[in-house]
């Protein structure tokens, strides 16, 4: 699409289309481009003729007509103007059709035939041939069907083979046209006619022993088949790694191309499972079912030995295990059967790159998302970009799209900046083969960045890159700095045309492509891909669905400019960390045995700028190495919400494609009358079930994917005629929108732009599909694109697909796909959590509950389990809360939630612990995690268990229950410099307020509990240990919360200072209870000699 590095902006629902220039060049080029008309009758636009002046069919009322409308009109309508009715005449070029002969004015005796591809011969057979030609073939060319014998050469030697048989006449050879690969293109350049005019030959006898070749049948044709056949072979076989000596089976080869050779490295599987070995799965497996089992027994006993008199805290306690053992249940048995994946990137260059051949990789558009760039820096985003632009892809197979949500003119402005620094940085990480490809975390790398470079120009040329960089930022930051300070009146563009977006709520849609089609190459001459700028439009009234819609926006806008099959959507600070991410995605969705029920191909999230010791468990490394390689061997990952390859169908809401099963045996030595019973009992099954097929036939018609459409499928190749009649286009538009280019984009399984269409025509389609109105009254939100109903739209958005029968596929590289940026302090990571917590809480209230929705589909058991406990999680801050509340209400009354230990219930309670510990250790082994990282999960666990959690589900309650939205500001209070400055930054927040409650009153009551064992004796000290585990079982989870209260103490360690009053506050009661000033035996008293009376 070529916009000449203009911005479109415009709303479809005003009738508004504007394109804003940033020079007088493109001012002039722009009024030219919009004087110019559409036709009436097919759309297109009209044609620009030699003198310079748009295409006028009709004389009289200069009703806008295309030429190709023009020609069909004369030759196959009613010759007439549509609008005026007067009748067409003949302009020069055009050929002559009856009722042209009483016309005059000049002669066109050129164009009137075009004799130039046809030698001399009689003009009647010549205007014959082209008419009949006319009238049969569209393109204007004859087919085979319709050579005139009368006038062929007849010195032209007629074949057998290519050579001439001498058992047949010179006069009985059959000549036979090889088939025409384009029906625009000639094979031989000989005139044709109607096959009613051919000279019929007459038959001659043949001999059935003979070869038909001798007769001439098929001859020509047959033989060139062949040579094509074998160039082709000899095509593939020159990409082939292992040539063997053709002894290989024939049978291994795939079914979707035999032609390609059957035992290449080219024709093996893209990827495959690697299940964890048995050594480290079984046991891990036999641990939990022992553990099932000792959960059993264990209560067993709570029940059955209640405390008395301490009934409240003993049955709190009791319901609060019951609840983390069936949450416990959810989040296990989707572990069950973890797998690992490879790809073998080599075997898909193999198969879908060869040499001398255009790329038959499929393309990719990627979309950035991004909302207030005071929020999220400019200079983060244009890494992304970059690194997208860079990727180890082919150029014109990426197309990268930025959403705007925000309309902020410092994007725009950014990403302008950012498309001429790409012209330098593409070629440079090309050429050096660099990573990662994002310039800020390139040049930050603390390598040897000589290591292994031996080209003698890559000191030079990194230096030289290092000082453009340099001075990119300093422009972002200009930018950002001016950005501050907005003027009264608004931001007005470098023409003086005000900025579209000053109204951030009030505002069209914008569309500016940067970079790709438009004649901008890199610095050295080469294509860039596809860079393309989106601000949705934004009107008072309307629900703009927050990200959700901005990425359905993408989606259609998308589909309408480049409509790749295969879409990346990444968070403006992730930033692509492998350049061949993009490939290792393809090795999944391209694979011709498995890659069809994909619905996309996760990558697990990994971060930068985070602690060593990743005090809030930012990397949530357990989560993305153990939880997703579990789902991984069901029935695949939940989406995440970045750093995920969609399939476009997928998120169309289609349906995944059914694998046919074979049918069934039967057999015949069973009794027929036992037959009959079958027969019988089957045919009432059958019954039964018609009703309720018939109840959900309804809903499956939109569902099921549809390749054709009757009024839209004219001139568009790859559309299955058979299915037109299964969805008429009103249902189409219920389902998609009222814009029939992007209806006709989804009917389109392998992508691409519809034939024929103009750039102008494409960008007023563009700036529809993202008018505030257009999802009205369709299925936008509901079954296609993202979903709506709630802050955390992956989630909903991933489990839809699931239950739609797709699969999905976690692909961990080696090197890391995608690396982000997280807050690392501790109120912006709670601020995280609730906003994840609140998500689940709304889907847990909605009718996409998973727990009773999606039955009878394709969503599997165990990943209904895992969807279950990502939606059910923030319930558990209740029980957790009080859970650890118990410890510190035990030490303060001297209760406890357990009577007297006896032996077997001692015995319980270790296998209790020894399981979950071997749970653990086993967990560690095959999901390679450290075990620091497990406990710092296990401690954030409880941390935002006991805030974020606790404040989601109250938060998702009064918003759908009351309607009720309440947010949680966050106030700066102060910070240091330095590096992870940002880890020592407190801000205030509510949600510290639970866990600093809990955090205070365990201590205090360890202290207190410590006392009265002091005062009491030694026969106390066995009852509190008991207690004091449990408290100091608590304050050791929260120990990270208290760490990032305290903040940075000057050096020393927090946990020195949290002993130090603790050791101090016992020694000070020990201190009271010795008392070493005191007597043995207590105060003596002595009469003072006063008469106090």
């Amino acid at each position: 699409m070529d916009t000449k590095g203009r911005l479109v902006a415009g709303s479809h629902n005003r009738n508004e289309f504007v394109l804003i220039n940033a020079d007088e060049v493109g001012r002039v080029t722009s009024v030219k481009e919009l004087s110019g008309q559409i036709c009436q009758i097919c759309g297109d636009e009209i044609e620009i003729t030699v003198d310079g002046e748009p295409f006028v069919a009709c004389n009289e009322c200069a009703f806008p007509i295309c030429r190709p409308c023009y020609e069909y009109e004369r030759r196959e309508g009613n010759q007439a103007c549509p609008q005026c009715k007067t009748r067409f005449k003949r302009i020069k070029g055009s050929p002559r059709v009856d009722g042209d002969e009483d016309e005059e004015g000049f002669d066109d005796l050129d164009n009137e035939f075009d004799l130039a591809n046809y030698p001399r011969r009689d003009a009647h057979g010549v205007s014959e041939a082209v008419l009949s030609s006319r009238h049969n073939n569209a393109s204007g060319f004859a087919t085979p069907s319709e050579v005139d014998a009368a006038t062929l050469n007849p010195e032209i030697p007629l074949l057998t083979y290519g050579q001439e048989d001498d058992g047949i006449s010179a006069d009985k050879h059959a000549l036979i046209i090889p088939p025409f690969m384009n029906r625009a293109k000639r094979v031989h350049p000989m005139p044709f006619s109607d096959t009613a005019s051919s000279v019929s030959l007459p038959p001659r006898p043949m001999d059935p022993k003979k070869d038909l070749a001798v007769y001439g049948y098929g001859t020509v044709a047959w033989k060139d088949r062949m040579e094509e056949w074998r160039r082709r072979q000899n095509d593939k076989l020159q990409m082939v790694k292992h040539q063997g000596d053709g002894s290989g089976s024939q049978n291994d080869g795939d079914i979707d191309d035999p032609d390609m050779p059957k035992m290449d490295e080219g024709r093996q599987p893209l990827s495959r499972k690697l299940p964890i070995s048995s050594s480290k799965i079984n046991p891990y497996r036999m641990v939990i079912l022992i553990r099932m089992v000792i959960l059993g027994l264990f209560f067993h006993y709570r029940i059955l030995h209640p405390v008395n008199d301490a009934y409240a805290l003993w049955l709190i306690s009791v319901i609060c295990e019951i609840w983390f053992a069936v949450s416990w249940i959810f989040d296990q048995f989707p572990k069950w059967f973890p797998i690992e994946r490879e790809t073998y990137l080599d075997r898909l260059s193999l198969r879908y790159e060869k040499e001398g051949k255009p790329s038959e990789l499929a393309p990719v558009d990627v979309f950035v998302s991004t909302v207030d760039p005071m929020k999220e820096p400019p200079l983060i985003t244009a890494n992304t970009v970059l690194s997208i632009l860079a990727v180890d892809y082919p150029v014109d197979k990426v197309a990268c799209y930025v959403s705007d949500d925000g309309a902020a003119m410092l994007t725009f402005e950014a990403l302008s900046e950012t498309s001429e620094f790409a012209r330098k940085w593409v070629p440079f990480c090309k050429k050096f083969n660099i990573e990662p490809r994002a310039p800020e975390w390139y040049f930050a790398e603390k390598v040897d960045y000589l290591k292994d470079k031996v080209h003698p120009s890559f000191v030079r040329e990194r230096r030289a890159m290092k000082r453009e960089y340099e001075e990119f930022k300093i422009r972002i930051n200009g930018l950002v700095t001016m950005a501050q300070k907005v003027p009264e009146e608004g931001w007005t563009m470098q023409d003086g045309t005000p900025w579209p977006g000053n109204d951030v709520r009030d505002h069209p849609g914008m569309i500016q492509v940067f970079l790709g089609n438009n004649g901008v190459h890199d610095i050295e001459g080469n294509e860039l891909p596809r860079l393309v700028y989106v601000s949705r439009e934004k009107r008072p009234g309307f629900d703009h669905h927050k990200k959700a819609g901005a990425m359905n926006a993408l989606i259609r806008v998308s589909a309408v400019i480049s409509n790749a099959p295969y879409m990346l959507n990444v968070d403006c600070d992730h930033y692509i960390n492998n350049s061949k991410a993009l490939r290792e995605a393809m090795c999944f969705m391209m694979d011709p045995t498995s890659g069809k029920k994909i619905c996309y191909v996760q990558f697990p999230q990994r971060f930068d700028g985070i602690d060593r010791h990743d005090r809030y468990s930012n990397r949530n490394v357990v989560f993305f190495d153990i939880n997703m390689k579990g789902l991984d061997g069901i029935q695949g990952p939940i989406y995440v919400g970045t750093g995920c390859v969609f399939r476009r169908q997928a998120l169309y809401g289609y349906d995944a494609p059914i694998k046919k099963k074979p049918p069934g045996k039967t057999c015949n030595c069973l009794p027929k009358w036992l037959l009959c019973c079958c027969c019988l009992s089957r045919k009432k099954k059958a019954k039964g079930k018609s009703k309720e097929k018939s109840t959900k036939s309804k809903s499956k018609d939109m569902s099921i994917q549809i390749h054709a459409l009757e009024n839209i499928e004219e001139g568009i190749e790859g559309i299955d005629s058979e299915k037109s009649s299964l969805m008429p286009q009103i249902k189409f538009e219920k389902k998609f929108g009222q814009s029939p280019v992007f209806i006709a984009s989804t009917l389109l399984e392998d992508g691409g732009v519809l034939p024929g269409a103009t750039s102008a025509s494409l960008l007023k389609e563009a700036i529809h599909v993202i008018s505030c109105g257009y999802e009205d009254k369709t299925e936008w939100g509901k079954e296609v694109g993202w979903i709506y109903g709630s802050v955390t739209e992956d989630i909903l958005t991933g489990f839809k697909m699931h239950c739609h029968g797709w699969r999905s596929v976690y692909c961990i590289p080696k090197r890391a796909a995608f690396k982000g940026s997280a807050p690392i302090n501790l109120s912006d990571r709670l601020h995280q959590v609730l906003r994840w917590a609140l998500g689940s809480v709304e889907i847990l209230l909605s009718r996409h509950c998973p727990i009773w929705y999606g039955y009878g589909c394709g969503l599997k058991p165990l990943e209904r389990f895992s969807y279950i406990n990502s939606v059910v999680y923030p319930l558990t801050s209740v029980p957790l809360l009080a859970y650890c509340t118990l410890p510190a209400v035990c030490l303060l009354t001297g209760k406890f939630i357990v009577p007297e230990i006896s032996n077997y219930a001692s015995i319980l309670f270790m296998l209790m612990f020894l399981s979950i510990a071997v749970t653990s250790i086993l967990e560690i082994q095959w999901g390679s995690v450290g075990i620091d990282d497990l406990w710092r999960n296990e401690q954030f666990w409880v941390i935002g268990g006991v805030s974020a959690h606790l404040f989601a589900l109250f938060q998702g309650l009064l918003k759908v229950l009351a309607g009720v939205n309440t947010n949680f500001t966050v106030t700066s209070k102060g910070g240091d410099d330095g590096e992870f400055s940002e880890l020592y930054l407190f801000k205030w927040t509510t949600l510290l307020i639970p866990p600093l409650t809990l955090l205070i009153i365990n201590i205090v009551g360890v202290i207190v509990g410590i006392s009265d064992a002091i005062s009491n004796g030694y026969e106390s000290w066995g009852p509190l240990f008991g207690r004091l585990f449990f408290a100091i079982w608590v304050i050791l989870h929260l120990y990270p919360f208290l760490k990032g209260m305290m903040g940075k103490q000057n050096s020393v360690p927090t946990i020195l200072i949290v002993w130090s009053i603790l050791l101090a506050s016992i020694f000070s009661l020990l201190w009271v209870r010795i008392n070493p000033f005191l007597a043995r035996g207590g105060i003596v008293l002595e009469v003072c000699g006063l008469d106090c009376d």
